[in-house]
Protein backbone atom coordinates (compact mmCIF):
# COMPACT_ATOMS: atom_id res chain seq x y z
CA UNK A 1 0.00 0.00 0.00
CA UNK A 2 1.62 3.28 -0.98
CA UNK A 3 2.37 5.75 1.75
CA UNK A 4 -0.17 8.27 2.36
CA UNK A 5 0.94 11.40 0.00
CA UNK A 6 -0.16 15.40 0.21
CA UNK A 7 -2.47 16.57 -2.31
CA UNK A 8 -0.54 19.17 -3.98
CA UNK A 9 2.08 16.99 -5.20
CA UNK A 10 1.72 14.12 -7.11
CA UNK A 11 3.08 10.79 -6.23
CA UNK A 12 6.58 10.19 -7.58
CA UNK A 13 7.60 6.74 -10.14
CA UNK A 14 10.78 5.71 -10.15
CA UNK A 15 12.12 8.21 -12.55
CA UNK A 16 10.80 10.91 -10.46
CA UNK A 17 12.95 9.65 -7.44
CA UNK A 18 16.25 9.45 -9.21
CA UNK A 19 15.62 12.65 -10.73
CA UNK A 20 14.97 13.82 -6.92
CA UNK A 21 18.47 12.31 -6.07
CA UNK A 22 20.39 13.10 -8.84
CA UNK A 23 19.35 17.05 -8.70
CA UNK A 24 19.92 17.01 -4.87
CA UNK A 25 23.40 15.51 -5.81
CA UNK A 26 24.36 17.70 -8.29
CA UNK A 27 23.23 20.55 -5.73
CA UNK A 28 25.63 19.75 -3.31
CA UNK A 29 28.39 18.10 -5.08
CA UNK A 30 28.17 21.66 -7.23
CA UNK A 31 28.80 18.93 -10.25
CA UNK A 32 26.37 18.69 -13.59
CA UNK A 33 23.71 16.21 -13.51
CA UNK A 34 24.16 14.56 -16.09
CA UNK A 35 27.34 13.29 -15.19
CA UNK A 36 24.83 11.41 -12.30
CA UNK A 37 23.89 8.21 -13.47
CA UNK A 38 22.30 4.76 -11.17
CA UNK A 39 25.37 2.92 -11.49
CA UNK A 40 27.64 6.28 -10.12
CA UNK A 41 29.28 5.60 -6.46
CA UNK A 42 29.01 7.86 -4.18
CA UNK A 43 32.57 7.87 -3.18
CA UNK A 44 34.63 6.16 -5.88
CA UNK A 45 32.80 7.76 -9.05
CA UNK A 46 31.35 11.11 -7.53
CA UNK A 47 34.08 12.18 -4.82
CA UNK A 48 30.40 12.30 -2.01
CA UNK A 49 32.25 12.23 1.39
CA UNK A 50 29.44 11.10 4.37
CA UNK A 51 28.84 14.94 5.00
CA UNK A 52 27.38 15.15 1.11
CA UNK A 53 25.40 11.75 1.89
CA UNK A 54 24.19 13.22 5.15
CA UNK A 55 23.14 16.45 2.98
CA UNK A 56 21.81 14.46 0.77
CA UNK A 57 19.81 12.51 3.25
CA UNK A 58 18.30 15.81 4.58
CA UNK A 59 17.09 16.91 1.40
CA UNK A 60 15.41 14.09 0.33
CA UNK A 61 13.93 14.03 3.87
CA UNK A 62 13.02 17.31 3.30
CA UNK A 63 11.53 16.82 0.16
CA UNK A 64 10.33 13.78 0.37
CA UNK A 65 8.76 15.00 4.03
CA UNK A 66 6.24 17.63 1.94
CA UNK A 67 5.05 14.57 -0.48
CA UNK A 68 4.48 11.68 2.22
CA UNK A 69 3.84 11.91 5.73
CA UNK A 70 6.40 10.34 7.93
CA UNK A 71 9.33 9.78 5.70
CA UNK A 72 12.90 9.25 7.17
CA UNK A 73 15.74 7.79 6.02
CA UNK A 74 16.88 5.60 8.85
CA UNK A 75 20.73 6.02 10.33
CA UNK A 76 21.51 2.76 10.72
CA UNK A 77 20.23 2.10 6.45
CA UNK A 78 22.99 5.02 5.56
CA UNK A 79 25.73 2.23 5.28
CA UNK A 80 24.08 0.36 2.57
CA UNK A 81 23.61 2.88 0.47
CA UNK A 82 26.51 3.30 -2.00
CA UNK A 83 25.20 4.27 -5.40
CA UNK A 84 22.82 6.21 -6.83
CA UNK A 85 20.65 3.17 -7.42
CA UNK A 86 21.01 1.96 -3.81
CA UNK A 87 19.48 5.05 -2.77
CA UNK A 88 17.09 5.12 -5.55
CA UNK A 89 16.22 1.21 -4.33
CA UNK A 90 15.48 2.75 -1.19
CA UNK A 91 13.45 5.75 -1.65
CA UNK A 92 11.23 3.92 -3.78
CA UNK A 93 11.15 0.70 -1.56
CA UNK A 94 9.81 3.28 1.40
CA UNK A 95 7.60 5.69 -0.78
CA UNK A 96 5.70 1.84 -1.98
CA UNK A 97 6.26 3.23 -5.59
CA UNK A 98 6.69 1.39 -8.71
Amino acid sequence: MPAETHVEHGPLDRKGVFDLVRDQLADILEIEPSTITESSAFAEDLGADSLALIELVEGLEEELGERTVGFRIEDEDLEDLRTVRDAVDYVVAKLGVD
